[in-house]
């Protein structure tokens, strides 16, 4: 296979020294190791062809050494606003709202920083002599996080101090927990949370993994309601996003930047957002995240233990194994203040540790999809959430132009079984059988299905008493695939459930070799190839 020739890459910001950015993009030669494939909750080695091109993850950046020195500076200095402390008084309502489970990915080691950044308000807020303080995980539309999620988000201490009154899940759904904002300049509806549109200071803890969090989308869409979230949750807006990790060519980012306005207008709010590192393998498995051709003899016996003990094990407990990894994450950054200024210091921290300058798009690009993302923590990733890893967020893991060209074909591993959490994903079960059976059209789903089950009575009370994601949330992640559908000749499944593809709309193949040859069959013979190798998280600057 032919690639192109030019093959580049460079760091933006921090850069790495050169013998680790040249490691980034490798290509495949006749004495290549073969590649690793994430499949679910197994791994596969793969064979790629000759001349085909390997894109790595960048190696972790270097945490901060004082994390709680940061945190302090950046609430003594925030960019745009006045010092924490100033605004901080007795008698205020003060709420403080942080991301939910959905990151990041693994879950990181204790302590988690979102409690560490809420440790240091809580300690400021009670010296200033604030006493009318609640904590809300902002959700928007994904299931309640258990007491037990909840508690390890924040920690034992301010667990025990506020839970369950003033340590709670948003709630999207709460008729007298919600205030209507008005609408945008382009007649978007704006809901929020009451306590938080009331507060006299909202405080706002941020983990950004990729570009695409952060900034106004955290409280418009996170304190948000169906109301508001489906004025940039829906198709046209979803095609039209180029790319979701561009903020400024993603027309998402432009409906929740106008939605933000109305909110940052309605309430005060402080924006405390951190970045992290891609050091998601722990230990003796940390060779996870380098190029294959770098492990050293220990670290192949070790992955061939690890390939021959995952493939033995029982699917059931082999998942549970997966989910209680835990990622030996740093911090980078702390970064405090006014949204603006603070969301584009954050930009330029995770452009330094994710971004992947590559040259050039190709015919095909494969990947391994692993077996968590950010709406299956502690649960199943379903075949619709598997539609949604591999077309809304591998795809769209660019700046620029897509990795993959358009017409071009995307070759994933992983095996798409058709498995639910019963109560985590109830109106997936349902979108999976009846609307699927109807038609893969994301317009088409859109116009006839949408409305029923966004209003359903029964998946709305899933929502609100149980740990069901909303009625409406397998729309939302098929729409995320919209773009990639709408891009792309074909998607292959490598080692995919037959039954489940069909009804996904996508064909699959028993091995690679078989998956390469269907791809001729659409971008012709002797096509480019790259292989993305993630994770670790990042995501390529592509040049055409």
């Amino acid at each position: 296979m032919s690639i192109a020739p030019t093959r580049m890459i460079e760091r933006t910001k921090r850069r790495q020294p050169a013998t680790e950015r040249e490691a980034c993009v490798v290509e495949v030669h006749e004495h290549s190791p073969p590649t690793l494939f994430h499949s679910g909750e197994q791994f596969r080695l793969e064979r790629l062809p000759v001349g085909s091109r390997i894109v790595y993850p960048p190696p972790p950046m270097k945490g901060l050494i004082d994390v709680d020195a940061a945190i302090c500076a950046a609430l003594d200095s925030p960019l745009g606003m006045d010092p924490l402390d100033s605004l901080l008084r007795p008698g205020m309502k003060l709420t403080i709202a942080f991301d939910d489970i959905s990151l990041p990915l693994p879950p990181m080691k204790l302590p988690d920083i979102r409690g560490r950044v809420i440790e240091h308000v809580l300690e400021r807020a009670y010296r200033a002599g604030v006493e009318d303080i609640h904590l809300i995980a902002a959700l928007a539309l994904h299931r309640r996080m258990t007491a037990a999620e909840l508690k390890r988000a924040v920690g034992s201490r301010i667990f025990d101090e506020f839970y369950p009154d003033r340590l709670y899940n948003h709630d999207a759904e709460d008729p007298d927990g919600i205030v209507d904002l008005g609408k945008t300049r382009h007649d978007e509806d704006v809901e929020l949370s009451k306590r938080a549109a009331e507060s006299d200071l909202l405080i706002y803890v941020n983990i950004n993994i990729v570009s695409m969090d952060g900034g106004h989308k955290s409280v418009a869409v996170g304190l948000g309601t169906y109301n508001s979230v489906k004025a940039h949750h829906n198709v046209h807006t979803m095609r039209h996003s180029k790319s979701f990790m561009d903020p400024s060519k993603s027309e998402m980012h432009n409906s929740t930047n106008r939605q933000g306005d109305i909110v940052e207008a309605a309430v005060p709010i402080f924006h405390i957002e951190t970045t992290l590192n891609n050091d998601m393998f722990d230990g003796p498995l940390s060779f996870l995240a380098k190029p294959e051709a770098r492990w050293t003899a220990r670290e192949q016996t070790t992955f061939a233990a690890l390939k021959r003990t995952t493939d033995r094990m029982n699917p059931k407990l082999r998942r549970a194994a997966f989910h209680k990894s835990t990622a030996p994450y740093s911090i980078t950054g702390v970064q405090a203040g006014a949204v603006g200024p603070v969301h584009e210091v954050t930009l330029e921290h995770v452009a330094a540790q994710q971004a992947v300058y590559v040259k050039g798009q190709a015919d095909i690009v494969t990947a391994g999809l692993p077996y968590v993302g950010p709406y299956n923590v502690d649960s199943i990733l379903n075949p619709i959430l598997v539609m949604c890893m591999g077309l809304g967020y591998f795809f769209n893991l660019y700046q620029g132009v897509p990795l993959v060209r358009e017409g071009g074909v995307m070759i994933f591993t992983h095996p798409v079984k058709r498995e639910f959490h019963p109560v985590h994903h109830p109106s997936y079960v349902d979108f999976y059988e009846e609307v699927l059976s109807e038609t893969k059209d994301p317009a088409e789903i859109e116009r006839r299905f949408e409305k029923s089950y966004a209003e359903d009575e029964w998946y709305r009370h899933l929502y609100r008493t149980s740990h069901a994601y909303h009625g409406v949330h397998p729309f939302y992640m098929w729409y995320w695939g919209a773009h990639g559908l709408q891009h792309l000749g074909d998607v292959i499944f490598v080692g995919g459930d037959a039954e489940a593809c069909r009804r996904l709309g996508f064909r699959r193949a028993d091995t690679m070799r078989d998956a390469l040859e269907m791809a001729e069959q659409v971008v012709g013979r002797d096509p480019s190839l790259t292989h993305f190798h993630c994770p670790p998280l990042f995501y390529a600057q592509v040049e055409a």
